[in-house]
């Protein structure tokens, strides 16, 4: 695989839009040949996928189904876009990835946790990140961040506290699993310290 994979974690309000935003024009300017992408979404069956999950509000999901829309949503996305840019030594970004999957299907709706992880697996052809990046912020604080914005929340958004606080409590776990490849970045900071503190781990893998 000629390209480098990072993916960026974190709950709702992390900021996690924001930084990807920040990271693809500085990579940009070094004339480097980057890509941005999001997981549900990144192609036109995807968005229709994020459409159906996330945002329809006349359809209420059993957890297995859920799981499976949003599998169904990684494999086209690793096929079509994913696998094709890193093969082409493209920098890709991705706003989440099986990690998500990990931590809101498994962690807070009590799928088996093994089980998930095979079948993210199986979906991504077991493609994994180089590196990933977890915008990490309490659950209270990323949800009143959420209000503030004041658009339409989406159907996760929408969850209980409770349901935030496990998925923190399985992206933790994951960080203690993997801190090679996956970084904590404090993101109670300021928008421009996440990035600064997110370019310190990035720029030592593309030298």
């Amino acid at each position: 695989m000629k390209g480098f994979f990072i993916t960026f974690e974190g709950g709702e309000g992390a900021g996690k839009t924001t930084l990807i935003d920040q990271v693809y024009a500085h990579l940009q300017g070094q004339s480097l040949k980057v890509l941005k992408t999001r997981a549900p979404g990144g192609t036109k069956a995807g968005e229709s996928i994020r459409e159906l999950v996330l945002h329809h509000k006349g359809i209420s999901l059993f957890s297995r189904a859920e799981l499976l829309l949003f599998l169904a949503d990684r494999a086209q996305h690793v096929d079509e876009v994913i696998l094709p840019a890193l093969q082409q030594g493209t920098i890709v970004l991705c706003d989440r990835f099986n990690d998500s999957t990990v931590a809101y299907q498994g962690g807070a709706r009590g799928l088996d946790v093994a089980t998930v992880k095979e079948l993210c697996a199986f979906a991504s052809h077991n493609l994994q990140p180089n590196l990933t990046l977890y915008l990490d912020l309490d659950p209270k604080l990323g949800l009143e961040r959420v209000n503030k914005l004041g658009s339409g929340k989406d159907k996760i958004e929408l969850e209980k506290l409770s349901f935030h606080e496990k998925i923190r409590r399985a992206f933790h776990t994951i960080a203690k699993e993997e801190p090679e490849r996956f970084h904590l970045l404090d993101a109670s900071l300021s928008p421009e310290e996440v990035f600064l503190k997110a370019m310190q781990v990035i720029q030592p893998y593309l030298e």
